[in-house]
């Protein structure tokens, strides 16, 4: 142990002295000089700084330009950056300056240092050949310090089993700190003390989630492990009940009144926060007056306030498997802001003239009052247009055929049609699976996509143009950058081997190729593998005040307007509307971009929970069919295993590669495939193969295939 501290003092006092010949303003100094900086005195200690001087000198990480006189090379000894762990608890740091190469870490250098932290590193002379090699000397920011596990208690002390792979430690619990949990139950712990020298942390019970299986349980556990709470702070529903149902005379001022024109929603039959609607009206000069009105949140969430910090923190709201977790309470998701039918609603609204070609002549932005004539659902919309009869036909038909010029117009233009396959469950009373269906996206839906993009297009636009350079308008526009084409050059390779030719020569050369790869993909088994691997080679939409692009939508400037009830960026976004039309000045956009920054980080994590619950619903599903065999399709290709997506049931599980007995399999990565190393039998991502379930973990919401041979 002494041996391991003093190995310690010393990277520290290394990054000590590389600290003052840093500052040295490129002078060389002796040992003497370097303790006088760091007011070492006793005789000892700058013996060890003489002999750290020279053994840097020696590995090439100081240069002694006379001899006993010291100088820092270019070369940078200590990085930050965050951790990367790996399954055998080493890690990868990936430096935050993104000019600097990974630096490998081992799980014994790693001090504590947890997956996703944020740390500085002390980089070793790397050898001829070597990859970069370090040690973690400071962790500056944990990424979190609470996790969700089970509970484990004895008559002298309790210990959780963390549910995160990437956290490789149990948290020890004095009996002092249980918070009344028992045995077995699944909870929510915060990391309070990490002694240098134990190998585990010390940790207190903030929450008890229920009985591990529980269908409650295991939804609040996931929302717990993602960092969304369970519930709203008093204060914050004290705001919102607070807030009148009825407007008053002073709401409607200055409003453009709709509520003679005729409106309706359609939404998803179990939807309850409508927040957009449609306003049709014929013009006498033979063209259409179309309103995209979208509630207005922003009236009754107000800048500082409590609801208004609270939706900040949460970003979004969180759709589970069988439950929304809103972004606003329910007083206003499902009430006050919801667009129902037969009420008198507050709405910020784009208003366009279109011709019978969707041409637009006109278009008006402003806070409108609205009527909701009708509530749709997509079912009921799309009855309609299939039959050409039904509530308000006249109408929804003649949308449906302007939003499918714009929508080919869009795709002309290069915008590029993603139509991946979403999985729904079907749950009994206690939210257990029963049966698994495919969602299907018809007109219906189609139609109200449309016109939301033409809405979220044409703000984003009006404000783009409002000014230039430094005269600008600060503003939150949906970016999307062009596809990296190493990425898209390795999947064209791989569509090629199902017949389909992708053309890398320009954006709009993509995009065509990718749209008839998806016609032709679509209805055919392998449709979800490659259309998830067309998205994963794509770059993520993100949230920022730059103007910049929408490369999937093809549009030059693009915004998120539509989905305020849900979405934080949308009521920023309705704020600086009203700001600008109202004349005032450009918004500051630091403060901006670091909110939109938050907003793309938390709609991430969002993603990450719904496929949690989506992949532990899998699990369960499966749990009743252990032993059934099954036809699958190759999904994903690792060093460990290769994932298979159930072409019945679209439930995804692993076959271990350590499992196929006939051979020695590898991973050839850069062909999505592996490979027998003495037969050289090749399963090939997109392959289909008969499988067999073999166990399920619905803790580690984990399912392990067996392979049948064909």
């Amino acid at each position: 142990m002494a041996k391991k501290k003093s190995s310690q003092i010393k990277v520290v006092l290394t990054q000590l002295i590389s600290d003052v010949l840093e500052n040295s303003n490129n002078e060389a100094l002796n040992y003497k000089q370097v303790s006088a900086k760091l007011n070492i005195k006793d005789d000892e200690s700058r013996e060890t700084i003489l002999e750290i001087l020279k053994e840097e000198a020696r590995r090439g990480v100081f240069s002694e330009p006379q001899k006993g006189k010291f100088r820092l090379k270019e070369l940078k000894t200590f990085i930050t950056g965050k951790v990367d762990l790996t399954a055998d608890g080493a890690a990868f740091i990936i430096p935050d300056d993104e000019f600097e190469k990974d630096v490998f870490v081992s799980a014994r250098k790693l001090h504590n240092a947890l997956h996703g932290d944020k740390v500085k590193v002390y980089i070793y002379a790397k050898k001829s050949g070597r990859k970069n090699e370090g040690e973690v000397v400071e962790i500056i920011e944990r990424l979190r310090t609470d996790f969700i596990g089970v509970i484990k208690i004895s008559d002298r002390f309790a210990f959780v089993t963390v549910d995160d792979k990437k956290m490789q430690h149990d948290i020890f619990i004095p009996l002092t700190d249980l918070a009344g949990a028992k045995s077995g139950q699944k909870v929510q712990v915060a990391i309070t003390d990490w002694p240098e020298a134990a190998k585990n942390p010390i940790g207190k019970i903030i929450n008890i989630l229920g009985t591990q299986g529980e269908n409650n349980t295991e939804m609040n556990a996931i929302l717990a492990q993602y960092g969304f709470p369970l519930s709203f702070p008093k204060e914050v529903e004290t705001e919102a009940e607070a807030i009148p149902e009825t407007l008053s005379p002073e709401d409607l001022k200055d409003r453009r009144d709709f509520r003679d024109t005729l409106t309706f929603t359609i939404d998803p039959a179990d939807a309850k926060d409508f927040d957009d609607a449609i306003s049709f009206k014929k013009l006498e000069n033979g063209n259409y007056e179309i309103g995209i009105h979208i509630a207005d949140v922003s009236h009754y969430v107000t800048p500082q306030s409590a609801l208004d910090k609270e939706a900040y923190s949460r970003a979004t709201s969180v759709y589970l498997v069988d439950r929304v977790i809103p972004m606003l309470p329910e007083k206003l998701s499902n009430g006050v802001c919801s667009l129902r039918p037969n009420e008198d609603k507050l709405c910020f609204a784009a208003v366009f003239e279109l011709d019978e070609k969707a041409n637009i002549l006109n278009e008006w932005f402003g806070r409108t009052v609205i009527h909701s004539d009708r509530r749709f659902s997509y079912e009921e919309a799309q009855e309609v247009i299939e039959n050409k009869a039904g509530d308000h036909a006249e109408e929804i038909l003649k949308l449906n055929e302007l939003a499918y010029i714009l929508r080919d117009r869009k795709f002309k233009n290069g915008a590029i049609s993603f139509e991946s396959t979403e999985v729904k469950f079907k749950l009994d009373e206690t939210g257990k699976p029963v049966g698994v269906y495919v969602k299907e996206r018809k007109d219906a839906h189609k139609l109200i996509e449309d016109f939301m993009l033409l809405a979220n297009k044409k703000v984003a636009e009006f404000i783009a143009k409002k000014g230039k350079g430094k005269s600008k308008y600060t503003f939150i526009y949906r970016s999307h950058d062009s596809p990296n084409l190493e990425n898209l050059g390795n999947f064209a390779l791989f569509a090629a081997r199902f017949g389909y030719k992708i053309n890398t020569k320009t954006d709009k050369d993509i995009a065509k190729s990718l749209n008839f790869l998806m016609e032709d993909v679509e209805g055919k088994k392998e449709q979800n593998v490659l259309t998830q691997l067309a998205i994963r080679s794509m770059a993520k939409a993100v949230y920022t005040t730059k103007k910049t692009s929408h490369y999937g939508l093809a549009f030059d400037h693009y915004t998120h307007f539509t989905s305020p009830i849900r979405r934080y960026p949308d009521v920023m976004v309705h704020r600086l509307l009203a700001a600008y039309l109202n004349g005032e000045r450009s918004a500051n956009e630091e403060e901006y971009e670091i909110a939109a920054s938050h907003s793309s980080a938390m709609e991430k994590r969002a993603a990450d929970a719904e496929r949690a619950s989506i992949k532990y619903k899998q699990v369960e599903y499966l749990e009743e069919n252990i032993g059934n065999t099954y036809r699958g399709l190759i999904s994903g290709v690792t060093e460990w295993g290769m994932y298979v997506e159930l072409l019945e049931n679209k439930c995804e599980g692993m076959i271990r590669l350590k499992d196929i007995a006939d051979d020695f399999y590898v991973l050839d990565e850069k062909n999505y495939c592996i490979v027998g190393q003495r037969k050289k039998k090749k399963y090939q991502l997109g392959d289909e193969v008969n499988v067999k379930v073999k166990r399920v973990d619905l803790a580690k919401r984990q399912i392990d295939f067996s392979l049948l041979q064909d």
